[in-house]
């Protein structure tokens, strides 16, 4: 029978991985480590399953440690893909849901929520997005969503209220 397998507590292998690719120090020191154990022979083959990356990659660190140095294992700026909206039009947005109101758009609200931000988007600067993605352009704009309590004007006060008490008065 062979020895029992220590386990980790209070961390899940996926938050383990997150902190490696979060924090920009453990990123470069273990790419730096791949690099050192291909140095002493190793094959990329070999080291993928260890780093959970292709041998390819590995063979790219190795490359650009060569070439550059330390700053080689740094990612670069300017990965991914690049955005719809510029800083100045995120800026134009931002002013056009703190001062304007939907209604000025010919909307039939008063407030502005994620699928008008999104039409609006797409009427003035012809790009299309997701709602989920609106979010996160009104958060990197330091705008928070904020649900609102509705409000009908052609409703009866009155009526609402004595409603609500004999709601109340039944079990």
């Amino acid at each position: 029978m062979g020895r029992r397998v220590r386990q980790i507590s209070g961390y899940s292998p996926e938050d383990i991985k997150a902190l490696f690719n979060k924090e920009d120090k453990y990123k470069i020191g273990l790419r730096l480590y791949a690099v050192y154990q291909v140095s002493l022979g190793k094959s990329s083959r070999e080291l993928e399953e260890l780093y959970n990356t292709s041998f390819k990659q590995i063979l790219n660190w190795v490359d650009r440690f060569e070439k550059e140095g330390i700053d080689g294992l740094k990612d670069k700026s300017g990965r991914g893909r690049k955005p719809g909206l510029s800083a100045e039009h995120l800026s134009e947005l931002k002013l056009i849901i703190l001062d304007r109101l939907p209604t000025e758009f010919g909307y039939n609200t008063e407030t502005w929520n994620g699928p008008l931000v999104i039409e609006i988007i797409k009427k003035l600067y012809k790009i299309e997005y997701k709602s989920a993605q609106v979010y996160n352009i009104m958060k990197k704009m330091g705008l928070s969503y904020q649900k609102s309590k509705g409000y009908y004007p052609e409703a009866d006060q009155e009526k609402q209220n004595k409603f609500k008490d004999e709601l109340k008065k039944t079990p």
